[in-house]
């Protein structure tokens, strides 16, 4: 299934070549500090509330769960693939938490790539309800799990600074506010499906700080999907046209 990269001069090789294969052989970078990215599906009107089926979160009377099912596109497989592979640990919030465990450590296929590093990795959830015995991973990887609770922000700046490749947050809408309030997010991978919805959870919401965004990779698929990499370049600048 072929895709058309936007002649985009602001774009470098920052992120990568998302169509390229990436060898086994060769060992996963360690850096001096793990860069915070976000990777979400979303629509043009910006909702990222359950893309993935009718029952995955009905909160609000949301009734448009699923709605990435109708655009089966092979290049956003490839896509996730590459970007999952950059992942040194995971940051949630408690409900994509509960999703996640309770789909990804039945996935024990050795030779798919996105599950291997969801169930081995830490994972880091934030929540007020769990306790530390709750917070745990079904499967071969139950102590890969660990509570954050207290000053979530600082908790999230501290494990920034650990040494690793990413922090990569999936969803967790509600905690994702309270990341970008605060500029914590080095990086955004965002998946955008052709199609409206008119409510749902919106990924940027009132509240969050005005900021301008560089393009680094960006690439239009057979069924167009824009997937989009994108990072913080400063605050937002004004004039007249």
């Amino acid at each position: 299934m072929s895709r058309v990269r936007f002649d985009c001069p602001a774009c470098d090789s920052v992120g990568g070549d998302s169509t390229g294969d990436r060898s086994e052989s060769v060992p996963r970078p360690v850096y001096s500090h793990m860069k915070l990215t976000v990777q979400t599906f979303l629509t043009l009107d910006g909702v990222m509330q359950a893309p993935g089926g009718p029952e995955e979160d009905p909160s609000d009377a949301f009734t448009h769960g699923g709605w990435q099912a109708p655009f089966p596109d092979q290049a956003v497989g490839e896509f996730v693939t590459e970007l999952n592979s950059h992942a040194s640990a995971f940051l949630f919030g408690r409900r994509t938490f509960d999703i996640f465990r309770g789909y990804w450590p039945d996935q024990t296929e050795p030779d798919n790539p996105i599950a291997t590093a969801i169930n081995s990795l830490p994972k880091y959830v934030v929540s007020n309800s769990l306790s530390e015995t709750d917070a745990t991973w079904r499967g071969e990887h139950p102590d890969t799990a660990r509570l954050l609770t207290g000053d979530i922000v600082a908790a999230v700046r501290a494990l920034k600074d650990e040494p690793g490749d990413e922090l990569q947050i999936w969803g967790s809408g509600k905690l994702l506010q309270t990341l970008l309030q605060h500029e914590l997010v080095d990086r955004f991978r965002l998946m955008t499906f052709p199609l409206v919805l008119g409510s749902g959870r919106r990924l940027f919401n009132d509240g969050i700080l005005p900021a301008t965004m560089r393009p680094v990779d960006l690439t239009l698929t057979d069924l167009g999907i824009v997937l989009g990499t994108y990072e913080p370049a400063g605050p937002v600048r004004h004039g007249q046209m």
